[in-house]
């Protein structure tokens, strides 16, 4: 299981396909810990928090229950799994995977186990 935030990104890092990753607080859209290359983490986890904040907000509005476990965005070239931590209200995990060499259901598996193991 994960540890801190450092060991939490190494590893993410670690899934096959892995670009990048992060783990972001989504109320203020600042990075804790962010690892790997080819994408602006920061910005993204900028712009994730505004497509985190847009889901709860629709759930709620339609009096749905229940937290998200990850919401994916796929695009050309690219897998975006993104993570709500339950134990850390206001975090989330960013993973960039390359589509081509990543095994999304592992990849959303490690992800799930990571979350699980953050301590901050």
């Amino acid at each position: 299981m994960a540890g801190n935030i450092d060991q939490s990104l190494q590893e993410l890092m670690n899934v096959d396909g892995a670009i990048g990753c992060c783990i972001a607080d989504y109320t203020s859209g600042m990075t804790l810990g962010a690892t790997g290359s080819t994408v602006d983490l920061e910005l993204a986890a900028a712009g994730i928090t505004q497509v985190v904040k847009a889901k709860m907000r629709t759930m709620k509005e339609l009096g749905i229950s229940g937290e998200i476990d990850d919401i994916l965005i796929t695009l050309q070239d690219q897998f975006h799994v993104i993570r709500p931590t339950a134990k850390h209200k206001g975090l989330f995990i960013y993973l960039v995977l390359d589509k081509t060499r990543a095994n999304l259901a592992l990849a959303r598996r490690k992800v799930s186990n990571v979350e699980a193991g953050i301590e901050i």
